[in-house]
């Protein structure tokens, strides 16, 4: 009996008339080399989960205004501070495909109030280890 390749793959779609469709070009082409390296008759899982993305303005101006304080009194870039917070919050994940492992972290844009929510919350939790009123 062959040996299946594992892999895992994640992508958004959206609805467009009556049919689900990707978001863009790039996106389409990684679905395009995954379905590829499939083999034949090898299952592939779908789990389906509605993004609400109703975040507001004010939640999302506050949590890039404490990545900017939090990053300047480490020392540490924007970028590096924005990706460990959203670790801590929970909005990454680690995946494999074709041999590489990489993260992937949900942007603040496409989350809902409830998660920026849990951003403020690390946000919070990590100005009080740093001595700094995130409130």
């Amino acid at each position: 009996m062959s040996k299946h390749k594992e892999g895992m793959f994640s992508m958004q779609l959206i609805k467009r008339g009556s049919s689900l469709v990707h978001e863009n070009d790039s996106i389409k082409e990684l679905y395009r080399r995954f379905t590829g390296a499939l083999q034949e008759g090898q299952k592939v899982e779908v789990f389906l989960d509605v993004n609400i993305d109703d975040g507001t303005l004010a939640q999302l101006a506050k949590i890039h205004k404490c990545i900017r304080e939090i990053a300047s009194e480490t020392g540490s870039s924007f970028d590096d501070m924005k990706i460990r917070i959203k670790k801590e919050a929970g909005l990454c994940i680690r995946k494999e495909f074709e041999g590489e492992s990489f993260m992937i972290c949900k942007s603040f844009a496409d989350c809902s109030k409830a998660e920026l929510a849990l951003v403020i919350e690390a946000i919070i939790q990590r100005g009080d280890y740093l001595n700094i009123n995130m409130r």
